[in-house]
């Protein structure tokens, strides 16, 4: 039930419809907050911090999902290749701890959060979470003085932090109807200042550059092991397909592109916690599932097969982000 009706919500977003305009009313007070919040760290009421190290946020300002971690992952590979030594800061979300911790490929997604598991096992570079992102830089910072570079994962409305370069991420549905929430997807008002912009599908408007993303899933799925199965060698047979993310329909809809015949489909809540969970089908089909959902799934189903996510970002996205960077720190960019 509540699943059908975030779904319901989530088409409303789509339109200026009936839903849409009876909570608008809400909306105008979202708005209000937000910008007062805003004002406050402007004027400086609201203390926020800033890192000896540049700091690049990737985020969005819709609600759900709109591939921040794919793309954080990308950047990262990226400042690698530059010669950068990078790290990964984040909030954690959906964990069961308190404090700052450090992340590492052993670490449970209970203690530290799906998307910080899933970035720390793919990088190999420190990933630190914690509810005031500040505190994991310094953390982060203290522990691994060579860190020159910090990416911060979904940061956008955390003001806590100041940061460099600010990354805005859409997928393919935009800004919606254009309204904030609860009337609309938007979290703040768009268009606003940010560095790039990335997206699926349509371009928002607003000045800052923008570079069309591709996602699309890998050609092969991995198991609880590390190896690989190809998904060329499901096809003619059924699968059924597990996605507890913000908008699990796309992860179906790209398995069907691949090729797949899907016989049952769970979607469930975003961040969805697998202790103890049992699919409603005890069939002995092969499960597919995403990455960040294997993080939490393999311990109570180790057959499950997690499909990566994979995005192409354009060269031009990457020339203008060593531009930015030679501007705000033009000794790292040599």
């Amino acid at each position: 039930m509540a699943g059908n009706a975030s779904s319901a919500l989530r088409t409303s977003w789509q339109r200026r419809g009936a839903l849409a305009a009876l909570l608008w009313p809400l909306s105008r007070l979202y708005g209000a907050l937000t910008a007062l919040r805003r004002a406050l760290y402007r004027s400086g009421t609201l203390k926020s911090t800033r890192l000896p190290v540049p700091v690049i946020t990737v985020g969005n300002v819709i609600a759900g999902g709109a591939g921040k971690t794919p793309v954080t992952m990308a950047i990262v590979r990226h400042l690698k290749e530059r010669g950068f030594t990078p790290g990964v800061i984040s909030r954690g979300y959906g964990r069961k701890t308190e404090g700052c911790r450090a992340v590492t490929p052993q670490s449970t997604a209970l203690e530290v959060g799906d998307e910080p598991l899933l970035l720390a096992r793919a990088l190999n570079v420190p990933v630190f979470v914690a509810s005031r992102r500040a505190e994991a830089g310094q953390a982060l910072l203290e522990e691994h003085p060579e860190v020159n570079i910090l990416v911060c994962d979904d940061g956008l409305q955390h003001l806590a932090l100041q940061r460099d370069i600010e990354i805005c991420v859409f997928n393919n549905e935009g800004v919606g109807n254009g309204w904030l929430l609860p009337a609309g997807p938007l979290r703040e008002p768009w268009p606003r200042a940010v560095d790039l912009v990335l997206y699926a599908g349509n371009a928002p408007d607003g000045p800052a550059p923008q570079f069309e993303l591709q996602r699309q899933l890998a050609e092969h799925a991995v198991n609880a092991e590390g190896h690989h199965r190809t998904l060329d060698s499901l096809r003619g047979q059924p699968v059924n397909a597990l996605a507890a993310i913000a908008r699990p329909e796309d992860f179906f809809g790209m398995l069907r592109e691949r090729g797949l015949t899907l016989n049952r489909c769970f979607a469930l809540p975003d961040h969805f916690d697998f202790s103890g969970w049992k699919p409603e089908s005890q069939d002995a089909l092969p499960l597919l599932c995403t990455e960040k959902d294997a993080t939490k799934l393999w311990p109570v189903h180790p057959k499950a097969l997690a499909v990566p996510l994979e995005v192409r970002l354009p060269k031009a996205f990457f020339d203008a982000l060593d531009e930015l960077l030679k501007r705000y720190h033009p000794p790292l960019a040599q």
